[in-house]
């Protein structure tokens, strides 16, 4: 049986896009023991795929000596390691236990000195999508490999294992109405659509048929202060009162969600939500690399080159996706739900 260590120690929304790879391996290798070595306040996404045998915790393994490092890498009996996240301390560790096989881009001076299946990679100038330059880096562990396409990547994260919402939680869900949970915020990782924007899609959307749920972390809820004391009668606030094992078995209980290039959009279209992502024709953040890949995930982007604001957080060409658009999506999303379409 192998023993495999995916590496991915960064955040929410890549980690959610390194799951696929697990799964592939997992339909490649049907024995095979999955170890994710990961960040601590990303376990929960972790740990929420069928396709994760072990959680490792690198913030917790980090804090010891080398010494110490080395003999908890070792425990692990790791026949591979994919480096999905190029980290040194890491890749150094992995080669100083001798993991027999370790596989890394080779874009990193230092993995030439401690991988040794290299793979040529370069994220930046590639046209895969995130989900499928994670994929590419099973090539040294299969013959005549060929990326899974986006349609076929859905069937492999095993997103599945979720916390039992809480009941306070579980009132805010009306199943006679499409729940939909508003994302307005990213913490600075993705381009923005902008407060206003949200507020006149909470205004468009109809109370009759549309139950509105906002969510966000503590620091982004003083940030919508005004939206959410503005709208307080027509949504409910969730923001800063959910732990991340909360929210995605919220997400798992809503019916969509529509949010920037975020955490918790890729992880709605993980589930297999309605995920609406809202995004700049900018590479290298446009949706060519990370749209949300799921089988109800869809997205909205202008048809034209975006540069103007390449150093600016405000963004033109994501703020031109009216909030009529939106509406009239998620108005097609209500249909589906309740069978009402021609």
């Amino acid at each position: 049986m192998k023993r495999i260590i995916i590496s991915r120690t960064d955040k929410i929304g890549d980690v959610v896009l390194t799951l696929p790879l697990a799964g592939y391996l997992k339909s490649i290798f049907p024995d095979c023991f999955i170890i994710f070595l990961g960040r601590k306040y990303t376990k929960p996404i972790i740990t929420a795929s069928t396709n994760i045998d072990e959680f490792a915790d690198w913030d917790n393994i980090s804090e010891h000596s080398f010494s110490r490092q080395k003999k908890v890498f070792a425990y692990y009996n790791a026949d591979i390691i994919i480096h999905v996240y190029p980290n040194a301390k890491i890749a150094k560790l992995a080669c100083f236990v001798k993991i027999p096989i370790r596989i890394g881009t080779n874009r990193r001076l230092y993995h030439w000195f401690y991988i040794n299946k290299p793979v040529t990679l370069s994220r930046k100038k590639s046209d895969l999508h995130e989900a499928q330059l994670n994929l590419k880096l099973a090539e040294p562990l299969i013959n005549n490999f060929i990326v899974p396409g986006l349609k076929e990547i859905p069937d492999f994260y095993g997103f599945s294992r979720f916390e039992v919402l809480e009941n306070n939680m579980h009132s805010i869900i009306e199943n006679k109405k499409f729940n939909i949970i508003l994302h307005p915020k990213s913490k600075g990782s993705a381009r923005e659509w902008g407060l206003d924007r949200y507020s006149e899609l909470i205004r468009i959307l109809n109370p009759q048929k549309f139950n509105i749920i906002v969510a966000g972390t503590d620091e982004e809820a003083a940030q919508m202060e005004q939206l959410l004391k503005i709208y307080s009668n027509n949504i409910f606030d969730v923001t800063g009162k959910l732990t991340l094992s909360q929210y995605i078995s919220l997400i798992y209980h809503a019916d969509g969600i529509v949010a920037c290039s975020t955490g918790p959009l890729h992880i709605a279209s993980a589930i297999g939500k309605y995920a609406l992502g809202l995004y700049a024709p900018m590479k290298p953040i446009f949706p060519q690399r990370w749209a949300p890949i799921g089988k109800k995930a869809s997205y909205f982007v202008l048809d034209k080159s975006c540069e103007k604001c390449r150093k600016s957080l405000n963004c033109e060409c994501i703020r031109s996706i009216t909030a009529n658009e939106v509406a009239n999506r998620l108005e097609q999303c209500y249909n589906e739900k309740f069978g009402l379409l021609n």
